[in-house]
This record gives C-alpha cells, structure tokens and sequence, in this order.
C-alpha cells in the first residue's frame, strides 16, 4: 500500500496498525481533520524518481516542502493534496531527485579565493606556468604580489628542463617576473614554488634551515630552488601576509565576503547543499556566524577549527556552535595534520618511496601538541579530524586514537575522523570499524593521482592499501565522500564516478577491486557523510521533518551506463525549501 509519510495524523497511524476500534477511529479522524486543518506546501516536486536514502520509503515520485523542511515524500496523487492556491510546482520530468550533496571535505575559503588567482590547472608544462606568470606580470603593477594555485609536476608532459627531485627550480620563474613576488600553490596544497623576488622578502638564502615539519628543496650547490614542501611554505607565505599587513580592516572583510560568495556560487552549481570546512580561521569563523545569523549564507557550513592548540584554550567555548542561523553553521570539529600529501614526496610512509629511496616522507606535527588537541577535543565535546595519506601517518593515527578512547571509557560516540585516509597497511583497514573512526575521503583522489601512485609506492602497496574503499566498507567503516576543493573541482557528479569506476579519464580501471557500488557512492555523499558530521537527523535522506536539501539530476546516475555519469547536470539545488540554483540561471 503507497504511504504518504508525513501526512497521517496519530489516530491514522493507530489505525494502521490495528490499535483502535473501526467506530472510535472514524470520529477520532473527523474530528482532527476538522481541528487541524492542512497547510498548503510552499513548494511541491513531482513526477520524478525521487531517491531519499531512507530505508522506511526508499523511492517516491513527489515532495511536498514547508518552511525549510520536508513535509511529505509519497506518490504524485498523494503530494497534489499538500498543493494551495501559493504553492510552486515543478515538474521534474522523471529526473533523478536526491538529497543534496555533502562535501564532506573541502576547503570553503580558499575555494573562493582559488577563483580569484592564476588557476594554474590547465598547464601541460612548466613553460606554460612561467608563461602565465609572465603575462600576469606585463598586467600588475611592480611589487605586487602574483599569486596561482593548481600546478601538479606529475601531471605535465614532460619533466621541468632544470630540476631537482623532479619539481621545477624558479630560474625561469624569476626572469619571467623579476620586479613581483610569485607564490605559487601546489596543486596539493601541500608544497609552494617562490621565485628570487618571493625568497628575498621571506629573507630565505642558503643559509635559512628547514623548519620543523618543514623542507627547502635545494640544488646540488645548496641553493633554494624555490619549492618549499609542508611548513617551510609558510615561510614565504608569512612574508607575503606582512606585505599585505597594510590592507585596511574594510579591504580584508570585502576580499573575504567575496571569496565566501564565490565559493557558495560553486557549491550551488555542483549541487552542494552541505560544505565541510576543513580547517578555518577563527576570523573566517566569525564572519560565517554573522552572515548565518543575517541569513545570508546560501549552503550550509560544517566547520573543522584550523587554529593552533593555545587560540582554541583561549577561544572556546563560545566558537563550538550547533545549527547556527537556521541550521546554516555548525562548529563542532578541529583538523590537525599528521603528514603531508603523495604528489609532493610528504605522505609519511612505512616504507621509502618507490621512486625516492632516500624518502619516507614526514611527520608535520609534534606527537604531544597532537595528545594536546585530542584533550581539548575531549573537553570541549569536538571531533576530532586529522589529515593522514601515507599508510604510516594513518598508523600513527589509529594508534592516538585507540589511546585517547580507551582512557575516557564512558564516552561512547566519538565520530572522529581520519582525512582522505589514501594509503593503508591492509593491518590498519579493519582498525577503522574497529575503533569507529570515520574515513573521510576523496574518491575523485583515486583517478587524479592514479598517474603517479605506482611510481610513488609500487604495484604491491598500491594494490592493497591505496584508496582502499571497498577494503574499508567489507570491514564495516563508514565512509564520508567529499572533492578536498579547491584540491579538485567541487564536483559531485566526478567524485560519485570516480567512486564506482576508478577510471582516470581516458585510462583503464585503477585497481577496480575497490569500487563502490553506486548505492554506497550515494550513501557516502548524502546519509554516510550526515552521519560523519552528527547531523543525520537533520540532513542526508530526503524524510519528511528534516531539511529541504535537495538536488534534481539530468540523468539518473544510478542506472545509466558509467560513460553517461560524466554528462550529468545539476538542474536544480534547494537548500532548506528555496530554490538556489536553476541550470541556465546561475
């Protein structure tokens, strides 16, 4: 019998299941569709295939939406009785209707501000960076900084003509911009390239040491090459920030609002509803909280805290936040880095590097200030979310992890997370379940990085530890899917097919043995990720009483053949019942 949840009052429920004599009921039922008269919808989907990822009513052809919330999900002839003389209709047409996307793992700001510099992606070679770079310089006033992001050595052509390690030195940079200082962002996030004019203002010269956690890539003569790996970025990273110390309160807030509308603009247009935040300021944090508070942040934004241990002893608790601005910010979570990242030689591994013996990678973070976050987690009621790539930094992990749960023995629902978790000691993969910790990853990192992961690890490593995605599901882990934006496009539709095809574009299968199913792909992006965040009450299935975000399709992702998944749209994004994005119109 097709039910219309959300539309039956409790004596028709009692009814239902035989509780209440025929006679009471049928009075009891006048008396309560008199007293109670329906409210109209203020939006109504129909004739699509809606799938709500809840398992009571796992597919519908309507919704009816009221407020920000989800009224009823039923047949088309059972929503038409929530539609009023106001009510929008849309005719979905049969497409695919699904509970919005949750990036599980993105960076929100620096999304936004990646649309406001040299998008450094589409180079093929390090001529074109320097060529870029070069005609940036002819349009910038001397002494101004040039700043890009999304340069990748491994995914060029060919091999820079002067470098070290296989990354490029900044001799062509530097003649290319003489007169500014160039910063440019690996495409990992993980590693920087300066040219002379940068290093000179960071005051970096043969003689500056690696800092902790840190290294300067040098020549054979002991020079810098420009590449600064982990936290030696931050030491050209800093000169640029007191260049910039000028910038009047007004600038800087101007220069922030508008990377957070420019980021919002992305999430909408790939179906995002939902924005994890991997590591914000607390200055970031502020202003996400007035403008949730105005009611001017279009998707809503679940927070890790990027600050060092002693902001957050001095800052909380006023900053742990829950369902801020009609659940549009929540605060409930630090990041901290174990390692580094594959593309750039920092993962931290068991073993050296197939393709750089002398390497294991590296640690970025002090053990004890590491102990030092989990007890203010602890105290604080936090999760705790912690970077790890390489199969040792993963290890390390678990291991704190394990510790830290085994002394506070009365709490039981921890929910802390291990970020893109990419290459595992198959020992390690069952720990997940185990110890219930989440595995917050990246599916769209499998077929980026497939080029280079042999390389870097070998067959053996690679097959069993790396994206080990099917591994970690048949030992009972939950799995949060998410872009690591602007690491990659924030693009759902890319990761979901990524996840079930681990096809790099163009290319074969990539170790097709830990696929996703597309159901679990859909899971780890809408119920799965919700879960991973405390929120799947709220969001993660489309059922009646939680938050009107909603994402129609152009196609039906979960039946077409795997070649169609790449050509599907977003048509419409609804976040907390308001229609944000219509394709054609934003």
């Amino acid at each position: 019998m097709p039910s219309l949840r959300g539309s039956m009052t409790v004596p028709e429920v009692l009814l239902v299941v035989g509780l209440l004599p025929m006679t009471i009921t049928v009075t009891m039922l006048a008396t309560a569709r008199a007293a109670e008269p329906r409210r109209a919808a203020d939006l109504v989907l129909r004739n699509g295939r809606v799938v709500t990822m809840d398992p009571a009513c796992r597919e519908a052809q309507a919704i009816a939406i009221r407020g920000d919330r989800i009224a009823a999900v039923g047949p088309n002839a059972e929503v038409q009785r929530w539609i009023g003389p106001r009510t929008r209709v849309i005719d979905l047409r049969g497409r695919l209707t699904i509970p919005g996307f949750i990036d599980s793992h993105a960076h929100f700001v620096e999304l936004g501000r990646s649309k406001q510099i040299l998008d450094l992606t589409t180079a093929r070679s390090y001529e074109d960076i320097v060529l870029m770079v070069g005609e940036a310089a002819s349009r910038t006033p001397a002494g101004r900084w040039i700043v890009g992001r999304g340069w990748h050595q491994e995914k060029w052509d060919r091999p820079p003509q002067s470098n070290v390690e296989g990354y490029p030195t900044h001799d062509a940079l530097s003649r290319a911009a003489p007169d500014h200082p160039v910063v440019l962002t690996h495409g990992t996030g993980h590693m920087c390239l300066a040219n002379a004019k940068a290093m000179q203002l960071a005051g970096v010269d043969a003689q500056t040491k690696d800092p902790p956690g840190g290294k300067i890539l040098r020549d054979a003569r002991g020079q810098p090459t420009g590449v600064f790996r982990e936290e030696a970025a931050g030491l050209i990273y800093r000169a640029k920030a007191r260049t910039e110390a000028s910038r009047s309160p007004q600038q800087k807030r101007q220069e922030l609002d508008e990377a957070i509308r420019l980021a919002a603009q992305e999430c909408l247009a790939n179906g995002v509803t939902t924005c994890c935040d991997a590591g914000a300021s607390f200055e970031e944090i502020e202003r996400f909280r007035q403008l949730a508070e105005q009611g001017e942040l279009p998707v809503r934004l679940w927070v890790m805290i990027g600050e060092s241990n002693a902001e957050i002893e001095k800052r909380m608790p006023q900053y742990r936040m829950v369902g801020v601005g009609g659940n549009h910010l929540t605060v409930r979570a630090i990041k901290r880095f174990m390692d580094g990242a594959l593309g750039t030689h920092g993962a931290w591994m068991l073993q050296p590097y197939s393709d750089l013996p002398n390497s294991s990678g590296m640690r970025t973070i002090d053990p004890d200030d590491l102990r030092r976050t989990a007890e203010l987690a602890i105290r604080y009621d936090l999760q705790l979310c912690v970077h790890a790539i390489g199969d040792r930094a993963n290890r390390e992990v678990l291991n704190l992890f394990e510790e830290v749960f085994r002394a506070h023995p009365q709490k039981r629902d921890f929910r802390w997370r291990i970020e893109h978790a990419q290459h595992l000691h198959p020992d390690d993969i069952p720990r997940f379940a185990q110890l219930g910790v989440i595995a917050s990853m990246q599916g769209v990192h499998a077929t980026s990085d497939a080029p280079f992961v042999v390389k870097r690890l070998g067959v053996r490593r690679a097959r069993e530890g790396a994206y080990a995605w099917r591994s970690l599901l048949d030992a009972g882990a939950i799995i949060a899917n998410g872009t690591d934006a602007p690491v990659e496009r924030i693009s759902p539709i890319e990761c979901f097919y990524a996840s079930v095809t681990r096809r790099p574009r163009g290319k074969g299968p990539f170790f097709a043995h830990q696929c996703m199913s597309r159901d679990e792909a859909l899971r780890s992006y809408t119920i799965d990720a919700a879960y991973a965040a405390f929120e799947e009450a709220l969001i993660g299935s489309l059922t009646p009483g939680k938050l009107a975000d909603i994402v129609v399709l152009s196609r039906d992702i979960l039946t077409i053949p795997a070649p169609e998944i790449l050509k599907t749209k977003v048509v419409y994004t609804i976040v907390g019942g308001q229609v944000l994005y219509e394709a054609g119109s934003g």
